[in-house]
């Protein structure tokens, strides 16, 4: 059988190439030529690249079967694993997801990517424990890995270990000064220690840098309305619902503090609006305190009641 090894490195360079360029279609016509070849089934290089082109095309069953393929032709590829991991990870199977990455890190315990999304996986399955052992991993392989940061500081403040929150946000931020969620996160660490000031500074912040992000608006609100500052919570949550017009909670609480500012018609507007985009608000809504100034009106007994 004539060997054919550097048809198949050529045919791969070609589809890198075109993968590159974002011509997937002819990426895969050229990865498929390669690996039709029989020196091509062999090359580990070339299996990956189809994984991991049918994983970015969506087609993960066929992503699932070249991963596989290549972890039987390589035990002690971590990729294969890894690969693996994050796709029963996208499909919430977490229990596949973490034992393909944990078997990813067996092999290279370096991998600081996969120590990362397998605390991602406990995060999300109530595991802190493991959570912020592996983040810590991740963080310990590679010093600048800022999400590493800005997830563990969220585990910590739900922890109520304020202080170790705050120095993980503090470190994501030096990383990155301009991202709105790490500016959203330490708004809410300064607000629950009560740094007030610090805390609109953050939320103000994280504003600018995405006014798409609608809890930055409400999470600004709610420290005025501490404050008794009704009007500028209204302000606030104003600009935010110009920005963000589909979001039920802005609505919503724009009408708790037109309720607060003796506005009652105001706050009922915004009330119903809230439910119309949301309608398991209104069972809520009957019950909110806040919303007591409201309940004579006839339009309410109208809405609720009729």
């Amino acid at each position: 059988m004539k060997d054919k090894r550097y048809m198949v490195k050529n045919y791969l360079v070609i589809a890198q190439k075109m993968i590159e360029d974002g011509k997937l279609l002819q990426g895969l016509r050229y990865l498929l030529k390669g690996y039709n070849l029989p020196q091509g089934k062999e090359n580990e290089e070339l299996i990956l690249e189809l994984a991991l082109l049918y994983q970015t095309m969506g087609k993960l069953d066929k992503a699932k079967a070249k991963f596989k393929e290549l972890a039987r032709k390589s035990s002690e590829n971590p990729s294969a694993f890894y690969g693996l991991a994050i796709i029963y990870d996208e499909e919430e199977r977490f229990k596949e997801a973490v034992e393909y990455y944990k078997k990813a890190i067996e092999i290279d315990p370096r991998y600081h990517q996969a120590h990362f999304f397998l605390a991602n996986v406990y995060d999300r399955t109530e595991n802190q424990k493991n959570a912020i052992k592996h983040y810590k991993a991740a963080i310990e392989l590679n010093p600048d890995y800022f999400w590493a940061y800005v997830n563990l500081g969220c585990i910590y403040e739900e922890l109520d270990r304020n202080d170790e929150a705050l120095n993980m946000m503090k470190t994501a931020l030096k990383i990155d000064p301009k991202n709105y969620k790490a500016l959203f996160n330490m708004g809410v660490i300064l607000a629950k220690i009560e740094k007030t000031d610090r805390a609109i500074t953050h939320y103000q912040r994280s504003i600018k840098e995405n006014s798409n992000y609608p809890y930055s608006f409400l999470n600004l609100a709610v420290l005025y309305s501490t404050l008794k500052k009704f009007k500028k919570a209204v302000a606030t949550i104003s600009q935010g619902i110009i920005e963000n017009p589909d979001v039920a909670v802005l609505y919503y609480n724009r009408g708790c503090y037109y309720a607060k500012l003796k506005m009652p018609e105001k706050a009922l507007r915004d009330v119903i609006k809230s439910i119309q985009l949301n309608p398991k608000l209104k069972s809520y809504a009957k019950k909110d305190k806040d919303l007591d100034e409201i309940r004579t009106l006839k339009a309410y007994q109208y809405f609720f009641n009729g």
